[in-house]
């Protein structure tokens, strides 16, 4: 579906998309650290934010500018959050958009604004000003891999994709980078996502998807349990592909949704992949609940407890600890009817342990990417978790973060 030829346009694949990333010493690291995505079209806009109650300021700045239903750009940072700042960091949130503006020659209201790093700090305004002026500069077709490298922060690398489908007779692009590695826990993690297409789509079932697959995909997701105080999804979408306007749920409404679903999804998977310090990508299958909302929850419950995740680290199939989790969950279970397979190997079946081959489980647990199910038999829903292990270097790179 993802073409790497593609991945590194990024969010400038769609037609009518520039981005940038530029250094302005925001990040002690001195790498690059403001990024710029800017459509001359008017592009639709749609935004799913986090459900912390301590909201960041460029949180509230941009939940105002995505409920207007238009946007032309969006501007991020890395290296400071803009978050518990009070009213100084709501001016400068608001800020950052005008500054934006200003250069670009639009309207404040159509910058979106996200910030990422540490907490309680005020955004140095001299440093974002002259940043963003230096990315409305820089803004240009190859800009899409400066801009993912400038809103990364723990993360060991930017998250970027693109493809395209077909819809109603024209070639529809979508790109996207997105950041995230720790602090990671719906509703949602500090993670930014930003994704662009050219498709040409109403207002209101653009944002109808995005909250639906965001449900299924990043809300899926979890690195330590922490719900940021910053995260968003944003997705633009400016219509340069010329495709008849979406504005039903018919087929190629669905086309659309497939295609951003699938993005997001695929977002998602590296995200947890690239917890602080993983050395494992784990996906936990829960099979056969009463309900969607109780797949989730047990799916959840594993892939947070802290003894499943360092016995992942330590290759240990310590399956006692993930049954405790699912006991636990909050969720009405039989024990006997629950099967719990690591890579598809039976270690626990009907209230008791499953006699399994050393060998053969040890190729399990040594590999990268891991596979739990979790049968209930108890109905017909299920839930796909993903998250990683919890290893020594998540502790130090915490430990660390401030100073």
């Amino acid at each position: 579906m993802f073409n790497d030829m593609h991945k590194s346009a990024g969010v400038a694949y769609p037609q009518g998309f520039t981005a940038a990333g530029v250094r302005a010493g925001i990040k002690k690291s001195g790498n690059l650290d403001v990024a710029v995505i800017y459509t001359e079209k008017t592009a639709a806009v749609a935004g799913v934010f986090t459900q912390n109650q301590v909201a960041a300021a460029p949180v509230r700045v941009s939940k105002i500018v995505a409920d207007t239903g238009t946007a032309h750009a969006i501007v991020a940072n890395a290296g400071c959050a803009n978050a518990c700042t009070g009213e100084q960091g709501l001016r400068d949130a608001e800020k950052m958009a005008d500054i934006a503006a200003k250069e670009l020659g639009c309207r404040q209201d159509d910058v979106i604004v996200a910030s990422t790093g540490v907490i309680g700090v005020a955004l140095p305004m001299d440093k974002m000003e002259a940043g963003i002026k230096s990315a409305v500069k820089e803004l240009s077709r190859e800009g899409s891999v400066n801009a993912g490298n400038a809103i990364i922060t723990t993360d060991t690398y930017s998250k970027a994709c693109a493809t395209e489908v077909e819809i109603g007779g024209k070639e529809v692009r979508f790109g996207a980078i997105a950041k995230g590695s720790g602090m990671i826990m719906p509703n949602m993690a500090t993670m930014l996502c930003f994704i662009t297409t050219d498709a040409d789509i109403e207002r209101k079932l653009l944002q109808e998807a995005l909250s639906e697959i965001t449900e299924v995909t990043f809300n899926m997701l979890t690195v330590d349990g922490d719900t940021s105080t910053n995260d968003m999804v944003i997705v633009l979408a400016n219509g340069a592909a010329e495709n008849p306007k979406i504005t039903s749920k018919n087929a190629d409404y669905e086309k659309f949704y497939a295609t951003l679903k699938e993005m997001c999804t695929e977002l998602a998977k590296r995200i947890a992949a690239d917890g602080e310090g993983a050395s494992k990508f784990l996906t936990i299958n829960v099979h056969g609940a009463e309900t969607f909302a109780d797949a989730k929850k047990i799916g959840m419950a594993i892939a947070n407890s802290l003894l499943v995740k360092t016995a992942f680290f330590g290759e240990d199939p310590n399956w006692g600890r993930v049954i405790c989790a699912v006991g636990y969950s909050g969720v009405r279970i039989s024990p006997e009817k629950t099967i719990i397979k690591y890579g598809g190997i039976p270690v626990y079946a009907h209230s008791v342990g499953v006699k399994f081959d050393e060998n053969e489980i040890k190729k399990v647990m040594t590999a990268h990417d891991i596979t739990i199910d979790i049968e209930l038999g108890l109905g017909d829903f299920d839930a796909t978790v993903w998250t990683c292990d919890t290893s020594f270097q998540y502790v130090k790179i915490n430990a660390d973060y401030t100073t």
